[in-house]
């Protein structure tokens, strides 16, 4: 039995191109043109579990570099579900990458945020050999796992959430 409980969008190209610019660089007329690499992650087989997300820029990482690459994605997740980020297990063990923080946690309400729930994935190149990574646009470098989650029988969180990293503890 299937349980379909999410699905992955496009944020808008205005917001793509305001993320794209602080993260990467460049003009809107570039992000713009950019947005049309943004693809709906997929799996790879029927029993794979992790989404391949692509970046839609290329990008070279030597090692101890990083940066943070906007996705062109959100997702909208049914109550008790989360996202989790992970990178490539390939790119993870040839090259170390890593997420900065450590793995990717997307939470429902992220979806609502002022940005549209746009998933941005920080990553460096961790290697420890001298590997130089180089990621082509429309190259999967990150998977995206779906989970469910449990709460306290106490829990009475009624915050509501306004951005992303580091939003839920301010």
């Amino acid at each position: 039995m299937e349980n379909r409980v999410a699905r992955f969008e496009k944020v808008s190209v205005k917001q793509f191109a305001e993320d794209f610019i602080s993260c990467i660089g460049g003009n809107v007329a570039a992000a713009r043109l950019l947005y049309d690499n943004v693809k709906i992650p997929k799996r790879a087989t029927a029993g794979s579990a992790g989404y391949d997300i692509i970046s839609p820029v290329s990008f070279t990482l030597a090692p101890g570099e990083g940066v943070k690459i906007p996705t062109g994605l959100r997702i909208k997740m049914e109550p008790g579900w989360m996202l989790l980020i992970l990178p490539k297990s390939g790119l993870g063990s040839k090259f170390r990458l890593q997420l900065d923080n450590t793995m990717g946690l997307i939470d429902g309400d992220y979806y609502d945020a002022a940005n549209e729930g746009h998933i941005m994935v920080p990553v460096t190149n961790d290697s420890k050999s001298g590997k130089v990574l180089e990621v082509p646009a429309g190259k999967a470098f990150v998977q995206a796992v779906l989970v469910p989650y449990g709460i306290t029988m106490d829990d009475a969180a009624e915050g509501a959430r306004s951005g992303g990293f580091g939003s839920t503890g301010v």
